[in-house]
């Protein structure tokens, strides 16, 4: 009985968010800055000194540095979550859907500020942020349909 030969390129696993991996949404973050305006001075200060830094704590990520002239600093995050696999001959290629952006202006901020707004669309999945319904203190997926059940709202208190 022959045995069959597997090649390397048919080993690959497939990134998924879950309990033993985690893939971080925030694809680019742009940086806009004025050369001239005042009020971008600290953001292109944390651009010469620690831009570099945070790029490298964050390899999947791409930053870009515009300059727009007259404009006020912003920090801006594109997100985008990975849905399918194309079966082409080259089998890295994703397709990325649902692209959203944050933006952030920068013009009020000391040069830890901009770093800490930089960490913040780092941090963010990018989705909306949706208000909870009124009245509703626990969202569930599922609805109960007594409610919410707690052993403060007995006749008898629950005894371990």
């Amino acid at each position: 009985m022959a045995t069959k030969q597997i090649l390397r390129a048919q080993l690959r696993s497939y990134p998924a968010n879950g309990h033993s991996a985690y893939l971080p949404q925030v694809r680019k973050i742009v940086l806009e800055y004025c050369q001239k305006l005042p009020s971008s001075t600290n953001t292109r200060t944390f651009i010469s000194n620690d831009l570099q830094r945070v790029a490298w704590q964050n390899p999947h990520v791409e930053f870009v540095v515009k300059q727009r002239n007259g404009h006020e600093p912003i920090a801006r995050g594109l997100y985008g979550s990975v849905t399918s696999f194309c079966d082409t001959e080259r089998s890295s290629d994703l397709i990325v859907v649902n692209g959203r952006d944050k933006v952030i202006p920068l013009q009020e901020f000391e040069v830890n500020g901009v770093e800490k707004k930089v960490q913040l669309l780092l941090d963010s999945s990018g989705a909306k942020i949706k208000q909870l319904k009124k009245g509703r203190i626990v969202e569930s997926t599922t609805e109960a349909a007594r409610g919410i059940w707690s052993g403060l709202h007995v006749d008898t208190p629950f005894k371990i």
